[in-house]
């Protein structure tokens, strides 16, 4: 039988892999699924009441998504250093937390674009607190709205 005396991890996942890629393509999921249940409006038919229900409950999941990837990059990358940077963060993450919650609860377009806002400005002390600067661009697919990248380096 193997004996362990302990074992001791820094993060769940392994060190420098934390990407909020993932929570800033839900976000903007969620904004085109508001748009997709904007076009539907009351169904009529139903198979459009079948398709109102997917895309609502993919719109919560969506929301769902980046509430919890967003959690994990704080809960696990963000440790005292990260913090002392971006003294804002833990207010930054309740925003989003409740803008995430809003986007659950409704089809307000503006609730999925202030999501959007939030999770960007996250992406950016993200990015910032790895040395790393930031652009932003216009994602290349609906809703067509302003994400964070980090500028990377060209070979």
């Amino acid at each position: 039988m193997l004996k362990l005396r302990g074992v001791a991890a820094h993060c769940d996942i392994p060190c420098k892999i934390y990407d909020p890629a993932v929570a800033q393509v839900s976000a903007l999921s969620v904004v085109r699924l508001m748009d997709i249940i904007a076009e539907v409006g009351t169904p009529k038919t139903p198979d459009e009441s079948a398709k109102l229900a997917r895309v609502v409950m993919e719109k919560e999941q969506q929301a769902g998504i980046v509430k919890t990837e967003v959690t994990i990059i704080w809960g696990d990358f963000f440790k005292a250093p990260q913090v002392e940077a971006n003294p804002g963060v833990h207010d930054l993450v309740h925003r989003i937390m409740q803008a995430g919650s809003a986007c659950k609860q409704g089809i307000d377009r503006a609730d999925g674009e202030n999501l959007v806002t939030l999770v960007n400005e996250f992406a950016r002390m993200f990015w910032q607190s790895k040395g790393l600067e930031t652009q932003t661009v216009l994602a290349p697919y609906p809703p067509e709205l302003p994400i964070c990248q980090p500028v990377l380096e060209r070979a």
